[in-house]
């Protein structure tokens, strides 16, 4: 066993791994200083409270990572419908289940509140790159009908993001429909057939919104509705929407160049709610200065970069497509984040990867990354043998 585990360190890609590892240690840091003040004073516990639960999030991580670089990505198939069908079931219980922040997204399991619209991002990813692979040269093929294979996979590709609908978490999903279009636009469907169902899909999704708005529901709860509202003037609008961008804004420019020093933010001092979270960088930005947060952005695109290398050279057509699903992921939640955080585009919570706190999207993250160093190790073997 040991020697085996040594084989698959041995070809793991390193850099990725140590950007990864760097990622996760100073991500903790941050929450330290971050929900110092939150811990203490809203909820009555140990400053460290935080980091040690999100230490405890990135071992469970890790434990189902070697699990993953175990697996054959060939032996996915039946694992990944079984998680599929489970994942399924778990958001329709949350969706029935009671909102918290507007959002029915949530199961609360005592030890920790599991986000199952979260780990189905990641088997979505999957699953698509196992149907892409089984059904390439039939999707290739010119003189074949293709709607039935079509069809097959969109529905599967669009069961879990209906029920985040309905959950109404905005941001998931958006971010779940990118990843699915980018995999669309990457997949083996001929250009001509990826335009028609694009649009086909277009249509009946707009015709859903409408038949949905007009029975009186709405996706957009009071305070997306006030985010939206604030989107351009967040200061100008502070009290009715803008003030968690504002104040993000002026954490940011408190920082300056060279920041505040590490621990001596002051807009985690009751001006931005839970700063820990969705607001993580703002604090980051304070404390560290811009210039160091320069970092930050050279680490995200040396990750993306390191990813889709690993799903260029990939070995099969699923871990390829696989690879390009995360990429997609951990780029979508950097863009939706902090383009929300500058007033790019409008605030929705989503977790900043490797530096916001949360259960569920961490152990997703480090089971997407452990992924695309399966699919390295398999390619690197692959090499070996040939």
């Amino acid at each position: 066993m040991s020697q085996s585990f040594r084989k698959i360190f041995k070809d793991l890609d390193k850099p990725l791994l140590i950007l990864t590892i760097v990622g996760f240690v100073f991500g903790l840091l941050t929450i330290v200083t971050a929900s110092s003040r939150a811990a203490v004073v809203n909820y009555d516990v140990s400053i460290y409270y935080y980091f040690f639960r999100q230490l405890l999030y990135i071992i469970a991580g890790c434990i189902i990572a070697l699990i993953i670089l175990k697996v054959d990505t060939k032996k996915y198939k039946a694992i990944v419908r079984l998680l599929f069908i489970i994942l399924v079931i778990l958001n329709i219980i949350a969706w029935r289940s009671d909102a918290l922040s507007g959002s029915h997204n949530w199961i609360d399991l005592k030890f920790m509140k599991l986000q199952p619209s979260e780990p189905s991002k990641v088997v979505i990813i999957t699953f698509l790159a196992i149907l892409f692979e089984k059904y390439y040269r039939k999707l290739r093929t010119t003189n074949i009908p293709h709607y039935n294979i079509i069809g097959k996979i969109l529905i599967i590709a669009l069961i879990i993001p209906g029920i985040i609908f309905l959950q109404k978490d905005l941001g998931t999903l958006l971010i779940t429909l990118f990843i699915i279009g980018m995999m669309f636009l990457a997949s083996p469907i001929l250009n001509i057939e990826k335009l028609k169902y694009g649009g086909l899909l277009l249509v009946v999704g707009a015709l859903c919104f409408f038949i949905y708005s007009s029975s009186g529901e709405s996706v957009l709860n009071d305070a997306r509705m006030s985010r939206f509202a604030s989107w351009f003037d967040p200061c100008g609008q502070y009290e009715s929407g803008g003030y968690q961008v504002c104040n993000s804004y002026i954490a940011i420019n408190d920082g300056g160049l060279m920041g505040l020093g590490i621990g001596k933010s002051k807009q985690k001092y009751s001006y931005i709610p839970e700063p820990h979270t969705d607001s993580a960088f703002a604090i980051i930005a304070e404390e560290y200065g811009v210039y160091r947060c320069i970092l930050i952005f050279i680490g995200y695109g040396l990750i993306l970069w390191r990813i889709l290398l690993i799903s260029s050279r990939a070995s099969t057509l699923r871990g390829r497509y696989m690879c390009l699903g995360i990429a997609c992921l951990i780029f979508a939640h950097i863009f939706v984040n902090l383009g929300g955080m500058f007033g790019l585009i409008p605030l929705t919570g989503v977790p900043l990867p490797f530096f916001s706190y949360g259960g569920s999207f961490v152990i997703t993250l480090i089971a997407g990354l452990a992924i695309v160093q399966r699919v390295n190790i398999e390619t690197k073997n692959k090499k070996i043998k040939v």
